[in-house]
């Protein structure tokens, strides 16, 4: 069986470093930067689910999210966009990102919701929640 594949964007290690050990005991196959502006030259082999932090360094994610979402060739790739930030989820939403989760999250939610987009199985998002 063929795992599915995780695009991991963001640039703190230590985010990265546990997110990938999360992701890798549960299944999924886990490719992941510190650098959101190689994200879009990583997209050859197309991941079953990006994950995108939305402020890294140098780069924003949400300009990341949009090109990705912007080019017919993987507009259809989920994206979850995470932030420390809580009052960007509208703006997150806006550039493309099909969820959105704000840190500190709790792991099974993390992990109820990589499994929902990474089989395309997520219910619409209610863009004025939390408003």
């Amino acid at each position: 069986m063929k795992l599915k594949k995780i695009l991991l964007a963001d640039d703190d290690e230590g985010i990265v470093d546990a997110l990938s050990i999360i992701l890798e005991v549960n299944g999924y196959a886990v490719e992941a930067t510190l650098d959101g502006s190689r994200v879009t030259g990583m997209l050859v082999d197309a991941p079953d689910l990006i994950i995108l932090d939305t402020w890294m360094s140098g780069i924003d994610g949400r300009d990341v999210c949009r090109d990705i979402k912007t080019n017919p060739s993987t507009s259809n790739i989920p994206v979850l966009m995470i932030s420390a930030s809580h009052d960007i989820r509208e703006s997150a939403l806006s550039a493309g990102a099909d969820q959105f989760m704000e840190k500190p999250f709790e792991m099974h939610h993390l992990l109820k919701t990589v499994a929902a987009l990474s089989k395309k199985e997520v219910e619409p998002i209610d863009r004025k929640a939390d408003k």
